[in-house]
């Protein structure tokens, strides 16, 4: 599945110096249908809210970089080069807290429109323990 291995090393050459990097977020995993994409990040005491535990805004930006990539993976495949991704709606349940080990992101589109895309994100930990549920709606914008 070369065709796979060369989309993955497109997404984690592309997060160079911005916040997916920053964040050591990794894509990890593509489906071959297209339709699933997984990404890692280590937890980082940096990412604590005052409380020793995980932020929940470093939950949300794992599930909003997983979340839109695979939206653009799947307008790239589709060869619209001249189209643009944006998250235009994230939402999430935080149903446990966390303070040390690597996240996953596993994300899956559940609709593909041509101008939206709906993403479901669940964030787990090593032990596969859902840490949150992610929703977002991704648009589809003509480059200018």
């Amino acid at each position: 599945m070369k065709h796979i291995q060369e989309l993955l090393n497109e997404l984690n050459d592309l997060k160079k110096n911005t916040l997916i990097n920053m964040m050591k977020i990794q894509f990890i995993f593509l489906s071959p249908k297209l339709d699933t994409l997984i990404a890692k990040m280590p937890i980082d005491h940096k990412m604590f809210q005052p409380f020793g535990y995980l932020h929940g805004g470093a939950t949300m930006i794992l599930a909003e970089s997983v979340g839109s990539s695979i939206s653009f993976i799947n307008i790239k495949n589709e060869k619209k080069d001249n189209f643009n991704v944006f998250s235009i709606e994230i939402s999430a349940n935080h149903v446990r807290s966390t303070k040390k080990g690597i996240l996953f992101a596993k994300a899956k589109i559940f609709h593909k429109g041509n101008s939206l895309h709906f993403v479901k994100v669940n964030i787990y930990n090593e032990k596969k323990t859902i840490i949150s549920f992610c929703k977002l709606t991704n648009i589809i914008i003509t480059k200018k």
